[in-house]
């Protein structure tokens, strides 16, 4: 089985994102050390923002292959300005190709990567979980998942850490759990 691995955040080694990207790929090459894993840091080598020529290119990207390519992966991803990296972004506009990751049939479009297992590390500095006064602001979480639903994988496991900018206790104590948690996960066979 192959692994894609990518992180997104802008913060290198102060990422908590990053920190939980990794800790949820330790844990499912632990339980598989069979797995073969890519990574891909996309702040450090962004992709050029979405062109026609990428849009209109039937074969799609390099991206795509390799996304395509992948059994399982795994998202490293910040949350800048009530949403994603735009670096992520860039990545889903190489993976969001209809014919290849989705299909438009006349009763809506249908799915067509529903086959791979979804991992997120999201890191948010405030509190934006449902029930909290900020959740309305909330465009990275509910973003994935809908972009990620449209292309049919409509179960991604999602590994957050909120509050991570409220002061270092609460940080420590946010990243902490959210490591803890991805120390539990395995790959559903």
């Amino acid at each position: 089985m192959k692994l894609l691995h990518l992180d997104s955040s802008i913060l290198g080694d102060n990422s908590a994102s990053r920190a939980i990207s990794a800790a949820i790929v330790s844990s499912l090459t632990t339980a598989d050390p069979s797995l073969e894993v890519t990574y891909r840091d996309l702040a450090a080598e962004p992709l050029a923002h979405l062109t026609l020529d990428v849009l209109g290119n039937p074969e799609g990207t390099p991206e795509l292959a390799q996304f395509l390519d992948a059994d399982v992966v795994v998202i490293g991803a910040g949350f800048y300005n009530f949403s994603i990296p735009s670096q992520l972004k860039a990545w889903i506009d190489r993976i969001a190709i209809a014919g290849k990751t989705f299909r438009y049939t006349a009763e809506g479009p249908v799915g067509l990567a529903g086959d791979k297992k979804v991992y997120v590390a999201l890191a948010r500095g405030g509190y934006y979980g449902e029930g909290q006064p900020a959740a309305a602001f909330e465009h990275g979480e509910s973003y994935l998942r809908a972009v990620l639903g449209f292309i049919g994988v409509t179960e991604p496991t999602f590994v957050l850490a909120e509050g991570i900018a409220i002061d270092a206790d609460t940080r420590a104590k946010s990243v902490a759990a959210a490591i803890e948690e991805a120390g539990s996960l395995v790959v559903a066979a």
